[in-house]
C-alpha cells in the first residue's frame, strides 16, 4: 500500500523580506520517508525548514504539513502544528538555566500535558530512547555537545511527531558525537517517522542512502537516491 504523504509542496514561493528564497518549488514527503535537504550557504535550506513550522509565511498552490494548510496559518494554529513536528536545530536551542527534566517538561506542559504522571513516564521513555537514562537531574552544560543534541532529539520526540525536521544537527559536534547523532536519528526514521534533514555531510549520505533533493537558484531539485563519493561543494 501506497504511503500517506506527510508534506506536500505544490508550486510554492518563499520569500524573506525583500528578498525571494524559492519560487516554483514542489515537494514531497511521505510516511515513513527519508530525504536529505542539500545546498551552499545562503540557498535557504533554513529557511525552508522554519517555514515548515510557521515562522516565515510561505505561498503557492499547496501547502500541507501533517495535515496542516500553511497557506491560511494563524498563529493559533501554529502550535498544533508544531505538536505534529519534531524539529531539531544545529545549536541545539536547550534552556540552559534549567535542568534536563525540566526542558522536556517545559515541552510537554506547554503542549497540553496536564497529568504528572504522564510526563513523567514519557520523559523517562524518550531519554531511554537517546540514551540519557538518568541524566534528567543534570544541567544541559554540564553535558557533551553529543548528549546536548541528543536530549533536543529527545525533546522533539515527545509528542510522538509523524514528521522530525533537523536542520545541519551535526553542525557543532565533534566526528564521534556526529556519528551517535545521526545513527540515532537513521534509527529514529527507521521506526517510521518520516525525516527531512538539512546538511552537508556527504559521508553520511553515503552511509545511509535516501532520496536527495538540492537547493539551488530559488529551486529544488530531486535527485533522487545518489551517493557522494566526494564532496563537490562547501554547503553550509
Amino acid at each position: 500500500m501506497d504511503r500517506e504523504p506527510v508534506l506536500q509542496l505544490e508550486d510554492i514561493t518563499l520569500a524573506y523580506g525583500p528578498r525571494v528564497l524559492f519560487e516554483g518549488v514542489h515537494l514531497e514527503l511521505k510516511a515513513g520517508e527519508m530525504v536529505y535537504l542539500v545546498g551552499k550557504s545562503g540557498q535557504g535550506k533554513s529557511s525552508l525548514v522554519r517555514a515548515l513550522i510557521g515562522e516565515i509565511p510561505i505561498q503557492g498552490r499547496r501547502a500541507m504539513v501533517m495535515g496542516q494548510n500553511l497557506l491560511n496559518l494563524s498563529r493559533k494554529d501554529i502550535p498544533a502544528l508544531r505538536r505534529r513536528i519534531g524539529v531539531v536545530f544545529q545549536d541545539f536551542q536547550l534552556l540552559m538555566d534549567r535542568k534536563v527534566d525540566a526542558n522536556l517538561d517545559f515541552v510537554l506542559e506547554a503542549t497540553g500535558w496536564k497529568d504528572k504522571t504522564q510526563r513523567n513516564q514519557r520523559k523517562e521513555e524518550v531519554l531511554a530512547l537517546v540514551g540519557l537514562v538518568g541524566k534528567g537531574a543534570e544541567m544541559p552544560h554540564r553535558l557533551s555537545g553529543g548528549e546536548q543534541q541528543r536530549l533536543a532529539i529527545a525533546r522533539a520526540l515527545l509528542n510522538n511527531p509523524g514528521l522530525l525536521l533537523a536542520d545541519e544537527p551535526t553542525g557543532q559536534l565533534d566526528p564521534d558525537s556526529s556519528e551517535e547523532v545521526l545513527s540515532l536519528l537513521v534509527e529514529i526514521n527507521r521506526g517510521g517517522t518520516a525525516l527531512l534533514m538539512a546538511t552537508h555531510d556527504y559521508m553520511t549520505m553515503d552511509r545511509f542512502p535516501a532520496r536527495v533533493v538540492r537547493c539551488s537558484g530559488g529551486r529544488l531539485e530531486d535527485m533522487g537516491n545518489i551517493l557522494f563519493e566526494s564532496p563537490s561543494e562547501n554547503n553550509g
